[in-house]
């Protein structure tokens, strides 16, 4: 054979087979991530879960592209712990911060210290609610504390606050923008915290939505008169009912001298008038007092004939109609930011995630708020896009936490995952790749006594039961079937046609508290450090 033939032909074969062996750019490009949190975002409002009170047509596209998640739960329905847990991997009691009053340790490992270690580029935008500069970050701009919904402060990098002026929500969707399209290193995959304040109480929304919303109505849950008989002491003692513990002037809007007029003025419905609407600017407050003036005359009318039933109808349209409001403008930022990745070809190699801290409560059983492990606040709505391996459309009905971001992410950027993270990756899960999931979750909920005076406890959920165990003042225990009572309205703990269900309960108890790593001393331990964080400080 012609030896220019032979070296010909020994040349094209080797560029076959380094062509072969050399993976297209794309198969092992890193994934980019962008996590999207609001704060106190129920499921209930987000239409892809088809409860039908508002419309949120760019946070459902994630879930028509991708997949939904029916029973993602936290571990700790409080916005601190919950994003603790979200960082670390790891339960409250492991990582330290078990309640909004404890600090949080930034020198422990997260999850985005070891993606920058992997060569990823991130950033923290929005709010995070735990003092101290947040670490695992190259770019940070986030909220002191829970943040203002107008011309709020920002912390960059650990910086001195600054004030921007402006709506929060727009404000954080134009840094976030700003962020991947002009200041992140285009070379390197990224990972992005984009985190909402809205709808945190008090639920203030843009002008654009408050004109809209404010001239609503909103159908009432089953369970908004509850008197929370078959349950236990916990549900009836807790201070989060709307037509009670809610302020008229902070949560509902009316002006001070109203409040003050009828007799149903508070100082600290006062003070968060004057730290909300006493950040607005001039045009600012001109144009919600066109609006929320009016809505003040017709409350004067309205007021002195009401009933207790019309005290609580008010005040749950009034909440509806403000807490829907802000969550539009949160469906605005995703859906540029969902635009943004398709104009810069980035949406097929980036995962989406849109989630809440935890649940919340839209009336149901009477409440606002979150904290208990009732089906409202346990359950945060979960919504997830990866075209490369999720397929449009998908519906995830196991049970999955927020103990489980970490690892997920980890996995999905092939960073090792430290062994003292006690979540699981669910990248497999959501591909279709495994049918077993793990059959029950752990919770824990510490902040008491405090705001809104829900009861310390700790329980386990499977897919269909419940069993909580309610400590400190007081020792009970409740049960619930969610497939008989969705709605959690009869304790069944001593129904013995149950004895069964519940002595496997307690087993399956027992087991996660071991498997976590949690106990007795535990909560002792916590409940020590915390009755003694709320001490009067003396002074020097």
């Amino acid at each position: 054979m012609n030896r220019n033939l032979i070296k010909s032909m020994t040349l094209i074969a080797l560029g076959k087979s380094l062509v072969s062996c050399a993976p297209k750019e794309q198969e092992v490009k890193q994934p980019n991530i962008i996590f999207i949190m609001s704060d106190d975002h129920a499921y209930q409002a987000i239409s892809a879960y088809g409860h039908g009170l508002n419309q949120t047509p760019n946070i459902d596209r994630i879930a028509n592209e991708g997949a939904i998640f029916s029973r993602a739960t936290v571990t700790n329905s409080i916005s601190a712990p919950s994003r603790a847990v979200l960082l670390t991997g790891k339960h409250s009691f492991v990582n330290g911060k078990v309640d909004n009053v404890q600090p949080f340790n930034w020198d422990q490992d997260n999850f985005t210290k070891l993606l920058q270690a992997n060569g990823y580029e991130t950033a923290m935008i929005g709010k995070i609610h735990m003092d101290g500069k947040p670490q695992g970050f190259d770019y940070s701009m986030v909220l002191p504390g829970q943040g203002k919904y107008y011309n709020p402060d920002f912390i960059k990098n650990g910086e001195k606050p600054e004030v921007i002026e402006g709506y929060v929500t727009e404000i954080i969707t134009d840094l976030a923008l700003d962020w991947m399209k002009n200041k992140r290193n285009p070379n390197k995959p990224f990972c992005l915290l984009y985190h909402h304040k809205a709808p945190h109480r008090e639920w203030l929304p843009a002008e654009k939505y408050y004109k809209e919303y404010t001239k609503m109505t909103f159908p009432k849950p089953e369970t908004l008169y509850d008197d929370y008989e078959g349950r236990g002491t916990a549900a009836k003692t807790a201070e989060m009912n709307i037509a009670k513990e809610m302020t008229w002037i902070g949560d509902i809007k009316i002006y001070p001298e109203t409040a003050e007029e009828f007799g149903i003025d508070t100082p600290w419905g006062r003070r968060l008038f004057d730290l909300n609407i006493g950040r607005m600017n001039e045009e600012q407050r001109a144009a919600w007092d066109s609006v929320y003036r009016p809505i003040d005359e017709e409350f004067k009318k309205l007021f002195p004939t009401m009933s207790e039933k019309d005290i609580m109808d008010y005040r749950y349209q009034r909440y509806m109609q403000d807490y829907l409001a802000t969550i539009a403008s949160v469906d605005d930022g995703v859906g540029q930011v969902l635009d943004f990745l398709d104009e810069a070809g980035l949406a097929e190699n980036t995962i989406v995630i849109y989630t809440s801290d935890q649940g919340f409560y839209l009336g149901e059983h009477g409440w606002f708020d979150k904290r208990f492990m009732y089906e409202e606040s346990f359950r945060m709505p979960l919504l997830m896009r990866y075209p490369k391996e999720i397929k449009a459309g998908t519906k995830i009905d196991d049970l999955v936490q927020n103990l489980d971001f970490a690892p997920t992410f980890l996995d999905y950027t092939n960073t090792e995952t430290p062994q003292e993270i006690q979540g699981e990756s669910f990248r497999d899960l959501v591909a279709g790749k495994i049918d077993k999931w793990r059959d029950a979750v752990y919770y824990t909920y510490y902040e008491y006594p405090s705001v809104h005076m829900v009861k310390r406890h700790y329980g386990v959920a499977t897919k269909r039961y419940k069993l909580m165990h309610f400590y400190y003042d007081i020792d009970e225990w409740e049960m619930y079937d969610l497939e008989t009572d969705p709605m959690e309205m009869r304790n069944i703990y001593d129904d013995e046609s149950y004895a069964d269900v519940r002595k496997d309960l307690h087993k399956r108890l027992d087991e996660l508290r071991t498997y976590y790593g949690d106990s007795d001393e535990n909560d002792q331990k916590y409940l020590n450090e915390y009755l003694e964080a709320l001490k009067p400080k003396k002074e020097n």
